[in-house]
């Protein structure tokens, strides 16, 4: 189970620290905070930048104070309210910060608001896929690289670090990144340019990094996936994104938002609905959610506009034999997180009569994906071939 101690980072301790020492807890970050930002083209769009929301701050406790909201989040829990404080205080310094939680807690959503509320607002924001990336294109998707450079490189590429400039780079998934692609990211990271593939030409990087991840990078570390150079680049500024579970409160402030990406903004929510959801332990967090309701709104009556615990609690009584055959059987309150996944998407084809493109939309998964899962549970030719 993952937590805030997962990475030594509790908001006690950092306040332990602060008020013990009479500084703030990152004196790396706090230094860079206070130096204005360069004056060169790509700062001169973020010159007139407020931060959102910020408060004047009366001592150092008040660094790390928790908020129930910054930029478009909010929050009713104590563990996202103080999630909400680190990241007000990051998101106006040029710091490389780490997001560490669980997969599907919600991560990138949360470095996009970052994103939005940082003097590099008005810049791109650039989203690098660690663990998709092949070895052999690894530092083209960094670099970049010129036409001719290798074998099928017809036109030239600009990498990561070329297209995020003046914004932010966000490597997702960064405890995934093979161990020679860290070796120049952290080269990039440290020199601020480099060079593309097949070119003579030192390009310079403008560019705030955020990273996210769902391991303990320090244990990546200890058992040499990880480099431990590299963790000392990221980890300066760790923000903790809490489970789904630590978060119940929040379910009346995220539902609303869910219900209305998979197309059903105008359901109205009962209590009892929410206590079931309060129920479950929502291994997979804001994913598992999202599917759910997507699954839930199915068993809704044509003409009401009340989502009711019934609906919720029909998505957790599949037949048995749905449960997909050849994976391990996880008990999630007595029922399988995969045979929750295999309702919801068939609620959602039939939903959409079994238009895979709009399935997708509504799923918030890729179209091969939802192929690739079709064909995982069994769901039948008719919406395999279509």
């Amino acid at each position: 189970m993952m937590d805030t101690y997962t990475y030594g980072i509790s908001l006690e301790m950092l306040k332990g620290n602060s008020e013990s020492s009479g500084r703030a807890p990152t004196t790396r970050a706090a230094s860079r905070k206070s130096v204005p930002p360069p004056s060169n083209s790509n700062s001169d769009k973020r010159s007139s930048w407020q931060p959102p929301n910020m408060p004047p701050s009366s001592g150092t406790s008040d660094l790390i104070a928790p908020r129930s909201e910054f930029c478009s989040l909010k929050a009713n829990s104590p563990s996202m309210q103080n999630t909400l404080g680190l990241m007000a205080r990051y998101a106006p310094a040029e710091v490389t910060v780490t997001l560490m939680g669980e997969t599907g807690s919600g991560k990138d959503v949360i470095a996009h608001t970052m994103h939005s509320g940082s003097p590099r607002a008005n810049g791109p924001i650039v989203v690098l896929d660690c663990g998709a990336i092949a070895s052999s294109l690894a530092e083209s998707e960094v670099l970049g690289h010129e036409r001719g450079a290798f074998t099928g490189a017809i036109t030239s590429h600009a990498g990561a670090f070329e297209r995020a400039r003046g914004g932010t780079l966000f490597l997702d998934e960064i405890g995934e990144m093979p161990l020679d692609l860290q070796t120049r990211l952290l080269r990039a990271i440290d020199n601020r340019h480099g060079r593309r593939v097949g070119g003579n030409v030192d390009r310079a990087f403008d560019v705030r990094i955020i990273a996210a991840t769902n391991r303990d990078l320090r244990m990546e570390v200890a058992e040499g996936r990880f480099r431990q150079d590299l963790f000392y680049r990221l980890g300066a500024a760790i923000i903790p994104v809490p489970p789904l579970r630590g978060r119940l409160e929040d379910l009346p402030l995220l539902v609303p938002n869910l219900l209305a990406d998979v197309g059903k903004p105008n359901l109205v929510v009962t209590e009892q609905a929410y206590a079931a959801m309060r129920m479950h332990g929502w291994p997979g967090n804001i994913r598992e959610l999202k599917n759910t309701l997507a699954c839930a709104v199915a068993f809704v009556d044509p003409g009401s506009d009340v989502l009711d615990a019934p609906h919720i609690n029909s998505v957790w009584r599949m037949p048995e034999e749905w449960a997909p055959q050849g994976v391990e059987q996880l008990p999630l309150g007595g029922q399988l997180l995969e045979r929750i996944e295999r309702a919801a998407i068939y609620q959602t084809l039939l939903q959409t009569e079994g238009n895979k493109v709009r399935a997708a939309q509504v799923l918030g998964i890729a179209v091969s994906t939802l192929y690739e899962k079709i064909k995982r549970y069994r769901l039948g030719e008719n919406y395999a071939e279509k």
